[in-house]
């Protein structure tokens, strides 16, 4: 395969990945918002942490005046300014399909067609609150639709690996920014961990996750953050974890591999993430600092990504 059909592949797979997060983070901080503002002493910065998890904070400064819902919701949905918004990611994830074209089965290349078309229906309006709300499911199930599209359609061959070798990399990276941003920033100082608000967010980022039934089907316990983190973080079994994403990257860069007969850095930094994750404690992992572990995963997660690019797509 050629490298920019491999590199186009791969990306097409993330931007379609990041559509999806990024709806599920907008959606989260609309659930957070609609909490009347006395519940549990409860201070307003939801769109700040929408921001900061899902958006470039520097250059939304350059954009907009204030941080508020109307602001956020333009940047991180529909500014054509902003890269990562989920109008970019859709038109992005289009451009390389159509590069590409002969190398996608025809459900995944009318999936994303279809959506760029549609989302053109979106741009201009002034969307109500119900309406962005069905704009948001909207883009998660274009999202689900074409990864199961790729799923159920492609050839077990060297395009499918490194689809799913993109999906797998952008999946652990969102997860990891959703942790991260609801223990570090989401919860205010005059809360305390543990309280009414706490739960209530925990539970509403286990729900934009797919994770809410998962976690009473695995813990058959209240909502507790160790136990949140465990099932985000170290669980196999949870599609969206961390620990799930690496075995699916390792499996196909592995697959990779021996197609073209040759190992190389990123299955070595692949490898040696996933056997980290293999070998981690939760309860140590809250000992040493949840943000820390998080942003150490955040950058080898990136270094992988950057051996990928290097090893296969330039």
């Amino acid at each position: 395969m050629l490298s920019r059909t491999a590199d186009n592949l791969y990306w097409l797979s993330r931007y379609a990945e990041r559509a999806d997060f990024l709806a599920r983070i907008l959606d989260a901080a609309h659930r957070l918002a609609a909490l009347p503002s006395s519940y549990g002493g409860r201070t307003s910065n939801e769109w700040a942490s929408a921001l900061s998890s899902a958006g470039d904070p520097e250059l939304f400064k350059t954009l907009y005046d204030a941080v508020n819902e109307h602001t956020v919701c333009n940047f991180l949905a529909f500014s054509p300014h902003n890269p990562s918004s989920i109008r970019s990611c859709i038109a992005t994830a289009r451009e390389n399909a159509r590069s590409i074209r002969t190398a996608l089965t025809t459900e995944m290349w009318d999936t994303i067609n279809g959506a760029w078309l549609e989302l053109r229906s979106y741009e201009g309006r002034d969307l109500s609150r119900e309406e962005f709300t069905q704009f948001l499911d909207w883009v998660k199930r274009v999202s689900l639709t074409f990864d199961g599209s790729a799923y159920r359609t492609m050839l077990r061959n060297d395009a499918y690996w490194f689809t799913r070798a993109g999906t797998a990399i952008e999946r652990a990276d969102n997860t990891a920014r959703i942790l991260d941003v609801k223990y570090q920033i989401l919860l205010p100082a005059t809360e305390r961990v543990g309280g009414s608000l706490d739960y209530f967010q925990w539970t509403t980022i286990l729900r934009e996750v797919s994770a809410f039934n998962a976690y009473h089907w695995v813990y058959r316990e209240s909502i507790k953050p160790v136990l949140v983190a465990d099932l985000l973080i170290l669980n196999p079994e949870m599609p969206r974890s961390l620990a799930s994403c690496y075995r699916m990257l390792v499996e196909h860069l592995d697959l990779i591999a021996d197609a073209y007969g040759r190992r190389g850095e990123s299955q070595r930094l692949a490898s040696n993430l996933r056997a980290k994750l293999r070998s981690a404690d939760i309860e140590r992992i809250f000992a040493s600092g949840l943000h820390e572990f998080i942003q150490g995963f955040i950058a080898e997660n990136n270094g992988l990504g950057a051996a990928i690019s290097e090893q296969y797509l330039v």
